[in-house]
């Protein structure tokens, strides 16, 4: 079954944070060595942690204490102790380079760079304020900050006295919609949105998943790849779409595909028949649909189509084409065996 899409991409700036974005759930970094900016890593640790952990969505945990060795934990507050006391930390973040800093809606985590016997990096300091003020003891730190589902990280040295930071994310926002070809509207409940990584399908990572229509996400920039389901069948379509630095990307992506009912009658027009068991494929064979009632309904592509309906040992079917537009109904006639 082949899939069809037409796009239709709107660009525009964004002239303040988009602060309305920041309800979503952050994306926390991971805590392993092998996700540390570079200037970071320590010496000599092994990489060796799946990617999974990046898009889990989950905060990362803070290391149980009582499972470090006696002897590491010794180590560890003897190095604070000799960093000497903590010093006052201000971190800022903004969504450009040359803009202000965000007011809200952003979490702020600081990681030190030792690494316990899994590869995680020590949880510092965590803080939900626009504006992060931490003590933290003299040293070299990871910092990481999320707004939506853009993030950013670096590293930090803190010193003796005041100690400030600005970090950039580089983010902008999309927002996406769908319709069929024809510009039929699509009911809300019938369609969602899946945002990959771009790049080829076996480099892809998932950045987000079952979004409404309209939903407005943060990302970083970049371009993605983006996935519209209409349905839950074989209504797909597919574009990569590019997010500039504080702006927004509005794409309606256009389904060639329909709504289509069945129902088994003993004549054209006539009552539903109860208690049919639905079976409905492709032109090569396929079953991409089976249901059991009266009036099932379903989304399918453009294409060809064989609906089988059976009532008791009876079988009763019908090919039928689906053309892009609004929903349709399909009789299949008890006359017809």
């Amino acid at each position: 079954m082949k899939r069809f899409g037409i796009l239709l991409v709107v660009i525009l700036a964004v002239a303040s944070p988009l602060l309305a974005l920041a309800a979503e759930g952050p994306v926390p970094l991971p805590r392993r060595a092998d996700r540390m900016p570079e200037a970071a890593a320590p010496a000599n640790e092994e990489t060796t942690t799946p990617d999974e952990a990046v898009d889990s969505g989950e905060a990362p945990a803070v290391p149980d204490a009582t499972a470090v060795p006696e002897n590491a934990a010794l180590e560890a507050a003897e190095s604070v102790a000799a960093a000497g006391p903590p010093q006052p930390v201000t971190l800022v973040a903004k969504i450009t380079d040359d803009g202000g800093a965000i007011p809200g809606g952003v979490v702020w985590r600081v990681f030190e760079t030792r690494t316990d016997a899994s590869g995680d990096l020590a949880l510092a300091a965590k803080s939900d304020d626009a504006t992060a003020h931490f003590e933290l003891p003299p040293g070299q730190y990871v910092v990481h900050v999320a707004y939506g589902r853009a993030q950013t990280t670096d590293t930090m040295t803190v010193t003796d006295g005041e100690n400030s930071k600005s970090l950039v994310l580089d983010a902008g926002a999309m927002r996406l919609n769908a319709a069929v070809a024809g510009d039929v509207p699509i009911p809300i409940n019938l369609l969602s949105f899946d945002i990959f990584t771009g790049g080829s399908e076996s480099e892809r990572t998932l950045v987000a998943e079952k979004l409404s229509p309209n939903a407005m996400v943060t990302l970083n920039a970049g371009t993605y790849h983006v996935v519209s389901n209409f349905g839950s069948v074989n209504a797909v379509v597919r574009a990569d779409l590019r997010v500039e630095p504080g702006q927004l990307t509005e794409a309606t992506l256009y389904h060639k595909a329909a709504q289509v009912s069945f129902k088994l009658v003993s004549e054209a027009g006539g009552e539903a028949i109860a208690d049919i068991d639905w079976t409905v494929k492709t032109s090569d064979g396929q079953s991409v649909f089976t249901n059991t009632g009266a009036f099932p309904s379903t989304v399918l592509a453009e294409g060809e189509y064989l609906v089988l309906a059976k009532r008791g040992e009876q079988v009763f079917n019908r090919e039928f084409e689906v053309q892009a537009g609004p929903a349709r109904e399909i009789e299949v006639l008890t006359t017809v065996y």
